[in-house]
């Protein structure tokens, strides 16, 4: 017997609360007016000196990242290759502010975050190759796989994070996407997920201006991407994406947050993309060199330079060896590249399944015999 049927009761009435009664006070979600920075200012005096040689180790090492698996795609060793010039100090910050145990969800032009986190260089280049998916083990290194359809990684980190929370994990997703992804429902059904779920996830919003050769003024009104957080219950931050030191620590204060069972936050990293879409993009199409040269002279490793050299942190000669050791990378990384991969055909039916189903295993079959009629052809 419920409630309602005991005699004498008054019948139920349930009374929600009014539909426009705020939920959470908005103004400690709003992002601040203008974004955030450290190099250049009283703040960069509280970071570790070890940090921000890293930081710049890996920018520059990045910066020959890019350039080198440009290179690859004009030589034909890459299919496609979308450069993160002009961006590395997202990706490299996205990269260290995470535990091991945490999991990053990179979009397909986030190769360098991959492998800032510890990836292999040419198995973080192998979906861009076109032999496999993807060349790595997602769970071995906690980064999911390059994801080339637009945010749809963004709903996977929400289900990872609130699946580690359910079971107790002290885990965070940290996803990545770009100011185009922001247009897709993929992206507003994740951020809505993760504020109801209180998912331990951060967004990391890549604003490099274009969307290919869509401009974010045509893509939204809003003051900011940061702004958009505000609507689902979330706090939205603003940074300056070319202060490495900056996007740190405005990641690494997210990461926490998410962590301590504060919930998910998104951050706006306002940057530029300085090379094409991809290689087989023309931006000169769509944007003037006054406003890629504007860029170059806020370049993060330059930024990040200047700091350390100014601070007595970097002198020529650790400027000459952070040059030399990402030359040894990029050289490495094109004489593996070089190298012709032996690819199985039978490995078209490896990993789609646990256990493979009758129709694959049919299929399996049939290639198998039409190889071995092929060889046999062939005197082999």
């Amino acid at each position: 017997m419920t409630v309602q049927e005991l005699p004498g009761a008054a019948p139920y009435r349930p009374t929600p609360p009014p539909a426009w009664k705020p939920r959470t006070d908005p103004a400690p979600l709003l992002p601040d007016p203008e974004p955030y920075r450290v190099l250049g200012t009283d703040a960069a005096a509280g970071f570790s000196p070890e940090l921000l040689r890293r930081l710049y180790a890996e920018l520059v090492r990045g910066r020959r990242y890019n350039a080198q698996a440009t290179a690859l795609t004009k030589q034909g060793r890459l299919a496609v290759y979308p450069s993160s010039t002009g961006q590395e100090a997202c990706e490299v910050a996205a990269a260290l502010v995470l535990e091991d145990r945490d999991w990053l969800f990179p979009s397909y032009r986030d190769t360098l975050a991959a492998v800032a986190r510890g990836l292999d260089p040419v198995q973080a280049l192998t979906l861009l190759r076109g032999d496999w998916h993807t060349g790595y083990d997602p769970h071995e290194h906690r980064v999911a796989p390059l994801c080339t359809p637009l945010a749809t990684q963004l709903p996977h980190a929400v289900g990872l994070a609130h699946a580690a929370r359910l079971k107790g994990d002290d885990v965070v997703a940290l996803a990545m996407v770009g100011d185009g992804g922001t247009s897709e429902g993929d992206f507003h059904e994740a951020l809505n997920f993760a504020a109801v779920w209180q998912a331990p996830v951060v967004f990391l919003v890549q604003n490099n201006g274009f969307a290919i050769s869509v401009p974010l003024a045509k893509q939204t009104a809003a003051p900011s991407l940061a702004h958009k957080a505000v609507g689902y219950g979330m706090p939205g931050r603003l940074v300056d994406g070319n202060d490495a030191a900056a996007v740190h620590h405005v990641l690494s204060e997210a990461v926490a947050r998410a962590r301590r069972g504060g919930g998910p936050t998104l951050v706006e990293a306002v940057t530029y993309r300085i090379e094409a879409h991809t290689n087989a993009d023309d931006a000169t199409r769509y944007r003037g060199d006054s406003e890629v040269q504007a860029w170059r002279e806020h370049d993060p490793i330059r930024l990040l330079e200047q700091e350390l050299t100014e601070r007595g942190l970097l002198d020529e000669t650790g400027i000459r060896q952070a040059a030399e050791a990402a030359e040894a990378m990029a050289a490495r990384l094109r004489e593996r590249m070089n190298a012709d991969p032996e690819l199985d055909p039978m490995d078209l039916f490896a990993h789609v399944y646990a256990e493979q189903t009758a129709q694959l295993r049919e299929q399996a079959e049939q290639l198998r015999a039409e190889l071995a009629a092929e060889a046999e052809g062939d005197g082999r």
